[in-house]
């Protein structure tokens, strides 16, 4: 097979599509927006990033409380996860216009999402310029999941979540597992 040159915007795919909710759930000045470009970068502390662009009114919101929260979106709110993506929060309040819950977390100020079956509190340590983009780091404080993802030995099912993923310009359902983490030096 051969290859070709192609041009550097278009990076690693597929990614998460995820939620992010900011803001203060008390005094009701949040919003939501949505981010393809997340991910693990620490297991102990537990950290996560996010990268969201400066003008953005999530940007503001999360530069101005240090929070965020990271909810996991299932197929049935893909057209809430897009919405959140193209319009503004800045213009309209999208937990209202997507019918999307704002839930008080446990820890951070920012609302949960009571729709999505996970849910990381988190607080950023720290915020690089990337350029187009600003690189938040942060640490996730406390999980929520629903207890119907648990198994009863205590293990997290999130193949049971119905989650998607973002494949440049589309969504795409998470269809079947194709081998477990070291399934190819197991022993027969």
């Amino acid at each position: 097979m051969s290859k070709q040159t192609w041009k550097p915007g278009t990076l690693l795919y597929p990614v998460p599509a995820v939620l992010v909710s900011c803001g203060d759930f008390e005094k009701k000045t949040h919003n939501l927006i949505t981010i393809a470009w997340a991910g693990t970068i620490c297991s102990d502390p537990a950290m996560v990033s996010i990268s969201v662009r400066p003008e953005r009114y999530s940007f503001e919101l999360i530069q101005d409380s240090q929070e965020f929260v990271i909810n996991l979106p299932t197929t049935q709110m893909v057209k809430a996860v897009d919405f959140c993506g193209v319009k503004s929060g800045r213009e309209l309040d999208k937990f209202n216009a997507t019918g999307l819950t704002p839930v008080k977390a446990t820890i951070v100020k920012a609302p949960l999402i009571k729709e999505a079956p996970l849910a990381l509190e988190c607080r950023v340590t720290q915020t690089i310029s990337l350029g187009s983009h600003h690189l938040f780091l942060a640490e996730v404080l406390n999980v929520q999941v629903e207890e119907a993802l648990i198994n009863e030995s205590g293990k997290l099912n999130l193949d049971q979540a119905d989650l998607f993923t973002y494949l440049h310009g589309q969504y795409w359902s998470l269809d079947k597992p194709l081998g477990k983490f070291g399934f190819s030096v197991q022993k027969k």
